[in-house]
């Protein structure tokens, strides 16, 4: 079976995207829970704003909602890899099976992390300011 080169030129870019949109949406919602309560998660019923996790909340709001804008996507995708990486290795790596993830209850760390790490890499896709500001859907500026 033959591949058309068109139609993957035209929805790789817009697939893309909406890794990137569903990816923000749904991790923008652990910063709301962990710093505005909602949705409401028990957990952070008592967490201080300028705590550690507090710090992660506010990095999950800010890079949740630029990724939800398609602006600044590749630092804000890398650095929130990077959170997602120190979230592992301090919260679910020493509960034992560094290996096994779905055993520490690491899984969303672990895809988050690679997710941004990929976003980072290839950009924010269609639907993003960052393609409106002048880049192609990569995140790599137009040639002249």
């Amino acid at each position: 079976m033959a591949h058309d080169q068109r139609f993957f030129d035209t929805w790789s870019r817009r697939a893309l995207a909406a890794l990137r949109l569903v990816a923000a949406f749904l991790f923008l919602q652990h910063g709301t829970a962990k710093l505005f309560h909602l949705p409401h998660v028990a957990d952070f019923d008592s967490l201080h704003a300028l705590s550690l996790i507090g710090f992660a909340g506010m990095l999950e709001i800010v890079g949740g909602v630029l990724l939800l804008l398609g602006l600044f996507t590749r630092p804000a995708a890398f650095i929130l890899s990077g959170e997602m990486a120190v979230a592992y290795f301090m919260e679910h790596a020493p509960q034992g099976h560094f290996f096994t993830p779905v055993l520490n209850n690491g899984v969303e760390a672990v895809l988050y992390c690679f997710i941004f790490l990929f976003l980072s890499v290839a950009g924010s896709g269609a639907w993003s300011i960052d393609a409106s500001r002048g880049q192609n859907g990569s995140g790599a500026r137009k040639e002249a």
